[in-house]
């Protein structure tokens, strides 16, 4: 097996661990692999991969996909970043509840988040790349936003006064986005285990 589950924090957000092999001339690690995440009860398709690099300071989150719902599979691959990932199902036992973690290329750190979760990152070091891949393809007309300050969270960030985009500094309250209707596509699947990758 080429990965291990360092733990399962609120329920379905997963830390993995990839196994690497590692010598004189530099090392090799498997990133994604269908057979082995199937095996583990994650998702064996994507749609879609980002990558993006930020600077230090830059926060981006909280953000979510509805329409098609959307997980992420998030890794730094230079530098560090803290990454952020926000229980906003409706009926869940953790409900407004975070996880964050200080993943990095060093660590090797891989954070899986299912649709149903708002994600998020700050970036540590100088700069920092972040790769993520998708179980949906962006749909702009079906995605939002929350706070990343906003106190019916509460999230620890590293960092106190981030660099934000303009789109993040004016996202809604979590209080707002539960009035709204489209929070009616995350509801939580008390009976049995819900899908991860919806």
């Amino acid at each position: 097996m080429s990965f291990t589950i360092e733990s399962r924090p609120l329920g379905d957000v997963v830390v993995l661990i990839p196994s690497v092999f590692e010598d004189e001339r530099g090392f090799f690690l498997e990133t994604f692999r269908a057979d082995q995440f199937a095996d583990l009860g994650l998702p064996d398709r994507f749609a879609q991969d980002n990558h993006s690099r930020s600077s230090k300071g830059v926060l981006r989150g909280l953000h979510f996909q509805w329409d098609p719902p959307m997980a992420k599979l998030m890794r730094v691959t230079a530098g560090t970043a803290f990454l952020v990932a926000v229980d906003i199902r409706k009926g869940s036992p953790t409900l407004g509840r975070w996880f964050g973690i200080e993943v990095s290329a060093e660590n090797r750190r891989q954070v899986f988040a299912p649709a149903g979760f708002a994600r998020g990152f700050c970036v540590l070091s100088d700069a920092a790349e972040i790769q993520y891949k998708c179980t949906g393809v962006y749909n702009p007309k079906a995605e939002s936003g929350i706070r990343w300050d906003d106190p019916e969270i509460g999230i620890q960030w590293s960092i106190s006064s981030p660099i934000l985009s303009a789109k993040d500094a004016r996202a809604r309250s979590f209080s707002e986005w539960l009035k709204s209707p489209e929070s009616d596509y995350f509801r939580y699947q008390p009976i049995g285990k819900p899908s991860l990758s919806r």
